[in-house]
């Protein structure tokens, strides 16, 4: 039996993992938590095996819980599943000792593949990443031969959306409502997608996505 503690400040999201692993015999939610320090706290009572963890958390962020689980509870494995999914994120906490980095917007079955292999000791990262990071070292390998054109970067699909709504001139608040999620889930994308295209702003970011043929 894989012991699982969950800890994400948005109750939905657990709920929803909760329901995704009804029915799978060898996975158990042992615990719940809102924050870093509470998931600390409940560690300390009770066992687990895995820690599923969110990078943004309040009282204590998924950075500094993953150093403390390193320092107090070795034993105990991370999967870090967020909404971020930059290289620099991604570097940080695998860095920091979490085994593996899956996005909220994994499959099914590709969460469970990620749980079981962590807990198994195997490193895991979830298949847009990987894509994503296979694309940035071949880009590191190539030489862009003069006047070749620079090739867009790689948005995910609901960050694609998030782009064309931005461009329309939608606001954060209009833009989570036409998507069916919070504020904050669009403003990580907005941050995931400035990171990629690798502009200052909103503004530079239209400009950039007008140019490159993503609008």
């Amino acid at each position: 039996m894989i012991r699982i503690a969950l800890a994400d400040d948005h109750a939905i999201i657990r709920d929803g993992i909760r329901a995704l692993l009804v029915g799978e015999a060898d996975l158990q939610i042992a615990a719940e938590a809102s924050n870093g320090r509470q998931l600390l706290e409940l560690l300390a009572e009770i066992p687990v095996d895995v820690v599923l963890l969110d990078i943004n958390l309040p009282e204590m962020d998924g950075h500094e819980a993953i150093r403390q689980l390193q320092r107090h509870y070795p034993g105990i494995r991370v999967l870090v599943l967020s909404m971020l999914s930059h290289e620099e994120y991604v570097t940080r906490v695998l860095e920091a000792g979490a085994l593996g980095y899956a996005l909220k917007n994994v499959s099914r079955d590709e969460i469970l593949f990620a749980i079981r292999s962590v807990a198994a000791g195997r490193r895991f990262l979830c298949t847009e990443l990987g894509v994503y990071l296979l694309h940035r070292l071949s880009k590191l390998g190539d030489k862009q031969a003069p006047g070749e054109e620079k090739k867009p970067p790689v948005l995910s699909r609901r960050e694609t959306e998030v782009l064309k709504l931005i461009g329309e001139g939608f606001t954060t608040g209009e833009i989570a409502e036409k998507l069916f999620t919070s504020k904050r889930t669009i403003e990580t994308h907005r941050q995931n997608i400035i990171e990629k295209t690798q502009v200052r702003n909103t503004a530079a970011l239209i400009r950039y996505a007008v140019t490159q043929g993503l609008l």
